[in-house]
C-alpha cells in the first residue's frame, strides 16, 4: 500500500521516555503525571447538574438543523460580550477548537513554502499543523534571562518576504511568560512595518498571577489580527470543542478575512450545533465555577513555585505551565524521574528549549505538588 510522503514523515518512533512510561504502565506502577495538565482528572468539572440542563435548553434550540458557516449568532453575540464588545459579534467565527482554528488561519495566510513566524521555545503541536500545511515555521526567541520576555530584535531578524504571520501565545506554553502593554505595542508596530498578521493564542488568558489584565493584540494598532481562544482551558470542556476566532484591525482586511474564512469554514461546517447554542449560558452560569477553578489553579501554581525555591527558574505569570534550568543532562533527568520516582516530565527539547530544562505542569493535588516539585527541585538547585 502506497501511502504520502507526509504520512511517513508522522510515523515517528516512540521516544524512550515513553517507552518507560509504557513498561512502568504494563508493569502497574502508578505514575504521576505532570505533563498532561487535564484538569478534569483532577476533579475541576463544569457543575454537572447546570452543564445538563444548558444542553437540554440547547438540544431543543438546535432541534431544526440551520447551519451558520460563522457560528450560530447568539454564540458570536455571547463572545463579542467576553470582550466587552470591543470586538463586534460579525468578528468571530466559531471553530471546534484552537488546533483547527490555527489550521484555518495558516491556510488562510500562507501558501506552500510559506513561513508562520512561531515563538521559541514552542510546542509540538505547531510543527505537525504546519506540515499539514505545507507551510515552513521559523523562530523568534523568548529570552530566558528576562523572565522568558520577547527578543523583538531578534524577531524582527527572523523575518524574510516569505513570512505571512506572527504566532503569539500569551500567557506562554510552557514558560508561563506574559507578554506586557509595551512589548505588544512593538510587536504591532513590527507587524505594520512589515505588512503581516499576527496570530494570537490566548487560551490561557483566565489563569494570570500578576493581578493585571490581559494585554492583547487585538486592541493595539496591528494591521490585522487573529485572536484564538475557547472552553478548552477557560471552563475545563475539552470535550465540548468550542473555540472561535477574533477577527480585528484595518477594516478592509477584517472584511477580506472573513469572506475566506467564511468559505474554509462552510467547506467543514465543523462545529457542534447544540454545542454552539449552549454558549452564551456556558458563560453565564459558570462564572462561579470559574472563579473557585482560578483559585485552585493559584494554589497549585504558588505550591510549585514554593517547592522550587533556590532553583533557576522564571515563575510563571500565567498558564499551566513551568520551565525549570537544571544541572545535568536532561533527556537522563526525566528519565531518573520517571524511572525513580515514577514523575512523568518533559525534557526541553522537546519544546526546542535549549539544554539543560524540564518542563512540566502544575495541574495536580497541591499536596502532589509539593511533594513532586520538591523532588525535582533537587536536580535544579
Amino acid at each position: 500500500m502506497q501511502f504520502s510522503p507526509l504520512a511517513d514523515s508522522l510515523a515517528a518512533s516512540k521516544n524512550p521516555l515513553y517507552v518507560l512510561h509504557d513498561e512502568l504502565s504494563v508493569a502497574g506502577r502508578p505514575i504521576l503525571d505532570l505533563v498532561k495538565g487535564n484538569v478534569n482528572e483532577h476533579g475541576i468539572v463544569y457543575p454537572q447538574a447546570d452543564l445538563k440542563e444548558i444542553l437540554g435548553t440547547a438540544a431543543e434550540a438546535a432541534r431544526v438543523y440551520k447551519p451558520d458557516s460563522f457560528g450560530q449568532p447568539v454564540a458570536r453575540q455571547a463572545i463579542s460580550a467576553y470582550y466587552d464588545g470591543r470586538l463586534a459579534p460579525s468578528q468571530f467565527l466559531i471553530t471546534p477548537g484552537t488546533s483547527v482554528s490555527y489550521w484555518y488561519c495558516f491556510k488562510l495566510l500562507a501558501e506552500a513554502g510559506d513561513e508562520i513566524l512561531t515563538p521559541q521555545p514552542s510546542y509540538p503541536l505547531f510543527d505537525y499543523i504546519a506540515q499539514l500545511c505545507g507551510v515552513k515555521l521559523t523562530y523568534y526567541r523568548l529570552d530566558e534571562s528576562r523572565d522568558w520576555a520577547i527578543d523583538l530584535g531578534h524577531l524582527e531578524e527572523q523575518i524574510s518576504s516569505r513570512t505571512r504571520a506572527i504566532v503569539l501565545i500569551s500567557p506562554h506554553n510552557p514558560t508561563g511568560m506574559v507578554a506586557s502593554d509595551s512589548e505588544l505595542t512593538e510587536l504591532a508596530a513590527i507587524a505594520a512595518r512589515n505588512n503581516i498578521a499576527i496570530i494570537s493564542d490566548e487560551v490561557f488568558n483566565e489563569f494570570l498571577f500578576t493581578g493585571a489584565p490581559l494585554p492583547r493584540p487585538a486592541f493595539t494598532d496591528a494591521p490585522l489580527v487573529f485572536t484564538l481562544n475557547g472552553f478548552s482551558k477557560m471552563f475545563g470542556l475539552p470535550g465540548m470543542k468550542i473555540g472561535w476566532i477574533g477577527v480585528s484591525g484595518e477594516e478592509h482586511l477584517v472584511q477580506r478575512s472573513m469572506a475566506a474564512l467564511e468559505l474554509i469554514s462552510d467547506t467543514f461546517l465543523p462545529v457542534n450545533e447544540i454545542a454552539q447554542f449552549a454558549v452564551p449560558q456556558l458563560f453565564a452560569r459558570g462564572q462561579a465555577f470559574l472563579s473557585k477553578y482560578k483559585s485552585w489553579i493559584t494554589e497549585c501554581r504558588n505550591a510549585a513555585v514554593e517547592s522550587l525555591a533556590g532553583c533557576n527558574f522564571s515563575a510563571p505569570a500565567g498558564g499551566f505551565y513551568v520551565t525549570l534550568r537544571i544541572q545535568n543532562e536532561e533527556e537522563e533527568s526525566a528519565l531518573r524521574l520517571l524511572g525513580e520516582h515514577q514523575i512523568l516530565v518533559h525534557p526541553g527539547y522537546f519544546y526546542d528549549i535549549s539544554p539543560h530544562h524540564l518542563v512540566m505542569t502544575f495541574i495536580q493535588n497541591p499536596d502532589n505538588v509539593r511533594k513532586a516539585f520538591s523532588t525535582i527541585a533537587e536536580l535544579g538547585r
